[in-house]
């Protein structure tokens, strides 16, 4: 028996009322790349827009005020979900800009040290020299490996990464990628093709070991499991809130207090400074100090109620849904003669985001039969070019589960991955 009741839930969401291709109902697989949102916060960001809507952190008027009281509870709402404090938590765009903003550190850092500049005490743990290593690994989402690449490119450091075995794990068999030139690991807690959970414990124990920090990709994870920062042991933690129900054009940072201290600004303009002359600028305290311009004030809202939702259901009981429903997808597809499963087929440390190829067949036309017939999944690399390659796959089709689907849905992936052989005739 589930641990959610799938019928009220969907009853939430108003999207899955609708049909799709010849008035078929919508079974949506497509959460890995962006989550459906519940009534409750399309009202909440409705109701900031109707009654609140006025400018962050400026005016002196009541709309004003009202605004920065939401946008600031709505920040401790969510810290307090990941069990962070508020003044930890910054805002950007998406996880994309918040990995961004952690690799920019160390680049503006390094290039203000080569010309002598000041900066903030503690910013010197951000500077590179040549030959100091960044440790990633071939699992990666292109947001979590390319502005690694690019510092490296820019700074004379050496871009290094952990390999993946045949089964879709991290080979962590080689000890020697953790040297004392190890400045930053980068690495995701779960991956968005291979669906692999990967021991962050033991990364962490290994990269501490030699001084080096660690930024944790928790974009597939955070909407779907518990994640509780104060035990992780990471550094730095990024995720994107229309992933987990809430709206687009929000992602969160969490970073150590005295790393974010310690941190030279990303973007700068108004918001974020201290004082400002035409000799020069100080900047604020964090998170302030990253959040340049004008707030996403009602994406915070829509974003905290999206939190709350979450939390009413019990993060245990989503993550126990959703690996009721990895094990039958699983099951389901290796049923099928010529599919393949791209990643572990053991469902313990595993995430529900099942990919798979079938022979014979491309992932965009597999993708096209399940499109015909209701299913939406997605079809291509995933973001994830180097995991493709690595299994020698050039796309793959991918299913992803939330709160929203139920065993009828897994039912309908594996009569559809059926109809696309037959159709044809593979």
């Amino acid at each position: 028996m589930s641990a959610l009741d799938v019928a009220s839930i969907r009853a939430d969401f108003p999207i899955l009322k609708r049909t799709v291709r010849n008035d078929r109902r919508l079974v949506y697989l497509d959460s890995g790349a962006t989550s459906q949102k519940p009534y409750q916060v399309l009202d909440a960001e409705r109701n900031f827009y109707e009654n609140h809507n006025a400018a962050v952190h400026r005016g002196a008027h009541q709309l004003a005020e009202e605004a920065t009281d939401a946008f600031e509870h709505s920040r401790a709402n969510i810290a307090d979900f990941i069990g962070a404090r508020a003044d930890d938590l910054v805002f950007t765009k998406n996880a994309t800009e918040a990995i961004n903003l952690v690799s920019y550190a160390f680049l503006n850092a390094t290039l203000k040290a080569t010309r002598n500049l000041p900066l903030p005490d503690g910013a010197e743990r951000f500077v590179l020299n040549v030959g100091d290593e960044i440790l990633v690994t071939e699992m990666e989402h292109h947001a979590n490996l390319i502005p690694w690449q690019e510092l490296c490119d820019k700074t004379g450091a050496t871009l290094r990464w952990i390999g993946l075995t045949d089964e879709g794990r991290l080979d962590l068999s080689d000890t020697s990628l953790f040297t004392s030139k190890t400045k930053m690991v980068a690495l995701t807690h779960q991956s968005n093709l291979l669906g692999t959970v990967n021991d962050i414990e033991r990364i962490v124990i290994a990269a501490k070991a030699v001084g080096a920090l660690v930024l944790l990709d928790a974009c597939q994870s955070v909407p779907h499991m518990a994640v509780d920062v104060t035990k992780l042991g990471v550094d730095f933690l990024t995720w994107s809130g229309h992933k987990m129900l809430g709206p687009l054009g929000i992602g969160c940072l969490w970073g150590r207090t005295e790393l974010l201290a310690s941190m030279p600004p990303f973007i700068t303009g108004g918001s974020m400074i201290e004082t400002v002359s035409m000799q020069g600028s100080t900047f604020a305290a964090p998170p302030k100090r990253f959040e340049a311009g004008v707030p996403m004030a009602a994406q915070a809202v829509g974003l905290s109620r999206a939190v709350d939702y979450l939390r009413e259901l019990g993060m245990e009981n989503v993550a126990a849904h959703e690996h009721e429903l990895t094990v039958a997808a699983i099951a389901g597809l290796q049923g099928i003669e010529g599919v393949r499963i791209i990643g572990p087929t053991d469902a313990t440390d595993r995430g529900s985001a099942v990919s798979f190829v079938l022979d014979g067949l491309h992932s965009h036309d597999v993708g096209q039969v399940l499109d015909e017939n209701g299913i939406a999944v997605r079809v291509g690399h995933h973001c994830a070019w180097p995991v493709c390659r690595r299994y020698e796959v050039p796309a793959t089709t991918r299913a992803t589960f939330y709160i929203y689907n139920d065993l009828t849905d897994v039912t309908a992936l594996v009569d559809g991955v059926h109809a696309a052989k037959k159709f044809f005739g593979v």
